[in-house]
Parts: C-alpha cells; sequence; structure tokens
C-alpha cells in the first residue's frame, strides 16, 4: 500500500464521517428535544430585546447597560438562528442616542 492509496482512503473515511454528522445531529436533536428548547430560548431573547425596543423607542434614547445587553441577547439570537425581523429592530435602536 502506497502513499497516496492512505491518502484517498482517509479522505473516503472522512467524507463518509462528515456525512454521517449530518445526518445524526437533526435526529439527536428531535430525540432529545433540543429543537424545542432552542426555538424556547429564541422565543426568550426575542421577548427580551422587544421588551427593551417597545420601553424605549418614543424617546429614541437608549442607556449604555441596555444596549449592551441588547447585543448580546441580539447575538445569541441570531446564533440560534433568529430571523431577520429583529435585525431592523436591531437597525433602528443602532440609530438611537445613548445615554451614560
Amino acid at each position: 500500500m502506497n502513499l497516496s492509496t492512505v491518502a484517498s482512503t482517509c479522505s473516503e473515511i472522512t467524507v463518509i464521517l462528515a456525512a454521517l454528522a449530518m445526518l445524526i445531529k437533526p435526529i439527536r436533536n428531535k430525540l432529545l428535544g433540543l429543537d424545542k428548547l432552542t426555538d424556547a430560548l429564541k422565543c426568550q431573547l426575542r421577548h427580551d430585546m422587544l421588551h427593551t425596543y417597545y420601553r424605549r423607542r418614543e424617546g429614541r434614547t437608549i442607556r449604555q447597560y441596555e444596549l449592551e445587553d441588547f447585543l448580546y441577547l441580539y447575538r445569541g439570537y441570531k446564533a440560534l438562528g433568529g430571523n431577520s425581523f429583529i435585525d431592523r429592530i436591531k437597525s433602528e435602536i443602532d440609530e438611537w442616542e445613548v445615554i451614560s
């Protein structure tokens, strides 16, 4: 067996393992209920961001710590696959005056 055959075999094994990982993850998430947990977490994050938005939108000002909190929530929401509705809210908040 030469080096080329070993490299080819390793490459094929890597492709097979990657395909299995892609198939197993959704099944694992469904069996363990992680998809429902993710949906619940996204809902809570969206609720918290909207709470800040609606409380502050009339004055178009936001306190520094509230903005930082909003941005942490936003990054988490997007990392979980959150939709673009919150992008519009964030872009509006980005234009508000930040109060220290």
